[in-house]
């Protein structure tokens, strides 16, 4: 998404205005829609910033993330995984509404706190929004865990000893 044809007609917009004005007013008008641009741009990433948070809520354990490429603004949609089914053939998930939360106290040492507060940050995440991705992640059935132990190219491993 592109952001410049909104910043243009922001500026238009003022520009606009000001005709109605003085010369004083119109000139101070076009030496403010000059500077317009990175403050237009700043206000409309923390926008879009905004609805992707209230988006990935919605759509937990799924995400929407927002992506900075040159001047584009790029959104990447992670969809929830599939819902596995339990034992018994009915869908083996957690509900993961937004309509009803309920509030609880997390104590964390210091250390995890730190590297929770990094990986949210890296993934452009609230710290709570974080932790409600990784907490559904980890309550789902054991398939989730296949995952985990495939081959990683190089000298490095992941998955189970015994």
């Amino acid at each position: 998404m592109e952001l410049a044809p909104y910043v243009t007609d922001l500026q238009r917009q003022l520009l606009e205005v000001a005709e109605t004005g003085s010369d004083d007013t119109r000139a101070a008008a076009e030496r403010l829609a000059a500077g317009l641009d990175a403050a237009a741009r700043l206000v409309l990433l923390d926008v879009l910033s905004a609805a992707a948070g209230e988006i990935t809520r919605d759509l937990a354990p799924g995400s929407v993330d927002l992506r900075l490429r040159g001047r584009e603004v790029e959104f990447v949609v992670t969809a929830p995984t599939a819902e596995p089914e339990g034992d018994d053939g009915s869908a083996a998930s957690v509900d993961l509404d937004d309509v009803s939360t309920s509030r609880t106290t997390l104590r964390l040492p210091d250390a995890l706190k730190a590297r929770v507060d990094e990986a949210a940050l890296a993934d452009g995440l609230s710290v709570n929004t974080w932790l409600v991705r990784a907490i559904a992640a980890a309550v789902q059935p054991k398939q989730r865990r296949s995952a985990q132990r495939t081959l990683r190219t190089g000298d490095n491993f992941a998955g189970w000893a015994r």
